[in-house]
């Protein structure tokens, strides 16, 4: 066989693959939408089917993994990309203000859980800071599907909730260069430089995106849709590779170019987005349920299954709390609460990042602890969904645009 047949041959294979993931999951998506739920736990659970212990194996080799996890990565940033395009900064900024302390009580209340169950068990203190960090910060990207499907945009409750879910991503800022020092063993010195810089990462973004909104919105104007959206999508990658390049979330890179963004340039934004936002949005759930092994489930099961009831309620009373300071009813405070239950991405990879250093022999780690992380955060990534579900009463619009966001913001 050619060389060139050969690469023919391995191509035909990727897309043939990738074509039935995608079509499956399309599938999923319209079983979703005839049961009236929303498609998020669906996807996670073809994700769990198609690994590599699952029951039908993704097996579009290396082009068709390179394909899903760079996809998964742009579903993230896409979704809080959108998510920002809905606020203004100066409205950020204040809804930050007023829920400081309201973000406290989300560290204190959703932190401790984690860390108590690793000391508990006598994992160590570096499992113990993990574990924390696993329970503590909530999905912005199911978060921002779910307050999109159910038509929540435009509630009351919603600034709340994502001044907390900034809040998460910020304290991540500093959080993930103090854990990866932890665990690679590196000095006082080293890590305080990382945190440094990754705080003045977040810092120079949050000046940008308030003090010069006019500045972003004339650099990726233009007249026909084409090149506006080349543009904006190629402005947001690049301000989210930079910012993980500086230690700080990808998202939270993404979402400030949202916020920067105004008026008419906004609403164009969000329309010729939002098919990519969910074509991709689909397969970063899917590769969330990738990373988990269902045959290390049954061994954490119970222990897993009692954190995600204990730390569902630490967020719901989190969201509750936050909610009733900023004068929402009851109704709103519980939708608060529950929208801010999954867990996702960050909890993935920080316990990832924990593993994947123990496993180099940088410290001893006990071998339950990736297995109860990937099974609470699964659970809680279906149960969210399933809980906003039933507190929304409403049918979920699977990416169509909410009727109160018909008009673009500024206009």
């Amino acid at each position: 066989m050619t060389l060139a047949a050969a690469s023919g041959t391995t191509a035909g294979t990727v897309l043939l693959h990738l074509g039935a993931v995608l079509f499956g999951l399309g599938v999923l998506g319209l079983v979703a939408h005839r049961c009236k739920v929303s498609p998020v736990p669906l996807y996670l659970l073809a994700g769990l089917a198609f690994g590599e212990h699952g029951p039908v194996p993704l097996t579009g080799g290396e082009g068709g993994e390179q394909f899903i996890t760079v996809g998964a990565e742009l579903g993230a940033v896409l979704l809080l990309f959108m998510l920002g395009l809905e606020y203004a900064a100066d409205e950020l900024v204040a809804g930050l203000r007023h829920n400081t302390l309201a973000g406290l009580v989300d560290l204190i209340l959703n932190a401790v859980p984690g860390a108590a169950v690793a000391l508990l068990l006598g994992w160590g203190p570096v499992a113990a800071v993990a574990m924390a960090g696993v329970t503590y910060v909530s999905s912005s990207g199911i978060v921002a599907k779910l307050l999109a499907d159910f038509g929540q945009l435009g509630n009351r409750e919603t600034p709340t909730v994502i001044a907390v879910l900034v809040l998460e991503d910020l304290a991540m800022a500093g959080y993930l260069p103090v854990l990866t020092a932890m665990v690679s063993g590196l000095s006082v010195l080293a890590a305080t430089g990382s945190l440094g810089l990754a705080l003045a990462a977040v810092t120079a973004v949050f000046l940008l995106a308030i003090r010069a909104p006019e500045l972003l919105s004339r650099l990726v104007f233009a007249p026909n849709d084409e090149v506006l959206l080349l543009r904006v999508l190629g402005l947001t990658l690049l301000v989210a590779g930079l910012a993980a390049q500086m230690n700080v979330s990808a998202t939270v890179g993404a979402f400030l170019v949202g916020v920067a963004l105004s008026g008419p340039i906004a609403h164009s934004a969000a329309q010729l987005l939002r098919p990519l936002r969910d074509l991709f949005a689909a397969v970063f759930f899917m590769f969330f349920g990738l990373q988990i092994d269902p045959t290390q489930i049954p061994d954490v099961l119970l222990l897993a299954v009692a954190l995600a009831l204990v730390t569902s309620g630490t967020k719901v009373a989190t969201g509750w709390w936050a909610a009733g300071r900023a004068g929402i009813g009851g109704r709103g405070r519980l939708r608060a609460g529950v929208a801010l239950v999954p867990r996702g991405e960050f909890s993935i990879v920080i316990a990832g990042l924990t593993t994947a250093s123990a496993d180099a022999g940088a410290f001893t780690l006990d071998p339950r602890f990736g297995a109860l992380a990937a099974t609470y955060v699964l659970l809680l990534a279906i149960l969210g969904p399933v809980a906003a579900r039933l507190v929304s009463g409403r049918r979920p619009r699977h990416g169509r645009p909410a009727p109160e966001l018909a008009q673009p913001r500024g206009a």
